[in-house]
């Protein structure tokens, strides 16, 4: 990339790692004796290393990366959707917060400029 990273660009690159590597850690204690669930372990396991290196995009400043991201916080906004409709409130909107965030940061003006660049 030509231009120099935003600081909103690398602030959701690092969430997405973190995100990434909690899904992983979660995914191997489900599946560990005494886990919830052995077969939503596998799928985090995945999932955290798809995000991984989807951040790793991110840092990198490819648009791929950036439109994978930007789906990924639609369907965690979808998630959270859901909740509110199941009457969780607190964690619908504690659900949404960081994909909305994310979308903003991901679509502002700069970022728009530094992943044409």
């Amino acid at each position: 990339m030509a231009g120099t990273r935003p600081f909103g660009v690398t602030l959701v690159a690092i969430i997405a790692w973190i995100n990434g590597a909690w899904d992983i850690l979660v995914g191997i204690f489900s599946i560990l004796p005494g886990g919830t669930s052995i077969w939503a372990g596998p799928f985090l396991i995945v999932f955290g290393i798809i995000t991984i290196l989807v951040s790793l995009g991110l840092f990198g400043g490819r648009n791929w990366a950036r439109v994978l991201t930007a789906i990924l916080f639609v369907l965690n906004l979808l998630g959270a959707v859901a909740l509110l409709f199941q009457g969780q409130i607190w964690q619908g909107i504690g659900g949404a917060i960081l994909p909305v965030i994310g979308l903003a940061l991901l679509f502002s003006e700069r970022a728009n400029a530094f992943f044409r660049s």
